[in-house]
């Protein structure tokens, strides 16, 4: 499996195909992020905006390999797994935007309340935006995972499906998306911060069902 891992980064990196949606979680972070906010509207902004670019991230992965090379991918090592490594591949990227976004929250957000009522503990804060951005991320894996192949091999169906599912996942009342991000914006509000584990707990079920649906299918149309 690290040997397919290393095979689909190895392909994601060549492609280049990366860099639009890195390009627009920057200019996301560059509008919502700035110096002098309060951290915890920035950690939500930085967390909400993750959703959509992994989503993204994925389709690149899953439709990156030539259709030939796909074949003889899925032959060697089954095209289950092969799915599989082009997903994690993506939930990598992701998380790693997670982290560095975070970072750049910590640095340039303000420790404060909304209004500087009360300061805010950065640690703390930090890690409450970190497990928020994981959960989006982990969220925007599983809408990428059912909106594009092998459940929807049409681009046409399958990048406006992409779109429309992580804003409805990002703003659908019981999503653990929303649950996180109105947590740091009500924090913010507060000064009170936890991190969200049960809506961590809630992502990361929700990705490895649908991740596991995407192989099989990957797994019985190949």
């Amino acid at each position: 499996m690290i040997a397919l891992l290393g095979y689909q980064a190895a392909l994601l990196l060549r492609s280049h195909r990366w860099l639009p949606p890195l390009l627009l979680y920057g200019a996301s972070m560059g509008v919502g992020v700035q110096g002098g906010q309060p951290v915890l509207d920035c950690a939500g902004w930085a967390a909400a905006t993750l959703l959509p670019v992994t989503a993204w991230l994925v389709r690149v992965c899953v439709t990156n390999e030539p259709a030939a090379a796909r074949d003889c991918s899925a032959a060697a090592a089954g095209p289950g797994r092969v799915h599989l490594a082009a997903i994690g591949v993506a939930l990598g990227a992701a998380l790693l935007l997670a982290a560095a976004g975070s970072a750049v929250v910590a640095a340039v957000g303000d420790p404060h309340t909304a209004g500087r009522r009360a300061a805010v503990a950065l640690g703390p804060a930090t890690a409450a935006g970190l497990a928020a951005a994981v959960v989006c991320a982990l969220l925007g894996t599983a809408v990428g995972a059912l909106c594009n192949r092998p459940l929807l091999r049409s681009t046409a169906w399958a990048v406006p499906s992409t779109v429309l599912a992580a804003f409805l996942v990002l703003f659908a009342g019981a999503s653990p998306a929303r649950a996180v991000v109105t947590g740091l914006v009500t924090g913010s509000r507060t000064g009170v911060v936890s991190v969200p584990w049960p809506s961590l707990a809630a992502a990361g079920a929700l990705a490895a069902g649908a991740v596991s649906v995407a192989c099989a299918f990957a797994s019985r149309r190949t």
